[in-house]
């Protein structure tokens, strides 16, 4: 019975690893659908964002498979409740890149008020995050999914330049306003990602200790 669990825990292991690929392809398409003003990559989002919500449900009805038909001791429930928390910031996340590519939409045929040059590493920053953060997980490696919170601050930091940046463009001229609303937007997403990385991270602390953290307080 114990070997069967614990195939089932790494199937599940596996899954998680499908819908954190998913979603580090979907923040990258979206900022590609940005950078590239590509409206391909605007579709291949809105494509990743159905698979995202499909793996979504795998998961929640392999956890909840794991709880009713095996008997799992305190450290197993607290894997399979990690992942449960983990799927629902997983698929927040892929929503972000969805809104992300739907602004990207609106702003293929404009020229660009500013050089992108912070977005792209924001971008960059949370793919990292997401990735390290299910690693974390699968490997249960409590450094990992440490360094990954304090890694929001990185993206924090270059939330606060992107803003800064544009109001500056607001104040040099009114008309670069709407434009610079949409990047600042698609920077609050971006953050919003990272936050939910920071999110799992603390789950998988938590999966591994049993302790609720709060590393960025």
């Amino acid at each position: 019975m114990r070997n069967r669990f614990d195939t089932e825990l790494e199937n599940l292991n596996l899954e998680l690893i499908k819908m954190g690929s998913l979603i580090e392809t979907s923040i990258e398409s979206s900022a590609k659908a940005l950078i590239n003003q590509d409206l391909k990559m605007v579709k291949k989002v809105n494509e990743l964002e159905n698979e995202i919500d499909e793996m979504e449900k795998t998961i929640e009805s392999h956890c909840l498979r794991l709880l009713l038909q095996q008997q799992p001791v305190a450290s197993d429930l607290r894997i399979i409740s990690t992942a449960l928390k983990m799927i629902t910031d997983m698929e927040r996340i892929g929503d972000n890149a969805e809104d992300i590519a739907e602004i990207a939409k609106f702003l293929v045929n404009q020229e660009f008020i500013k050089d992108l040059v912070h977005i792209p590493q924001m971008a960059e920053a949370t793919i990292s995050m997401v990735k390290r953060s299910v690693d974390a997980f699968v490997s249960k490696d409590k450094e990992l999914a440490l360094e990954v919170c304090r890694d929001d601050d990185i993206v924090d930091n270059l939330f606060q330049i992107i803003k800064n940046e544009l109001i500056g463009k607001i104040q040099e001229e009114a008309n670069n306003g709407e434009q610079a609303i949409d990047l600042l937007m698609i920077a609050k997403y971006l953050e919003r990602i990272g936050d939910h990385a920071e999110n799992i991270a603390e789950w998988v602390i938590f999966s591994i200790t049993g302790e609720h953290v709060k590393v960025g307080d």
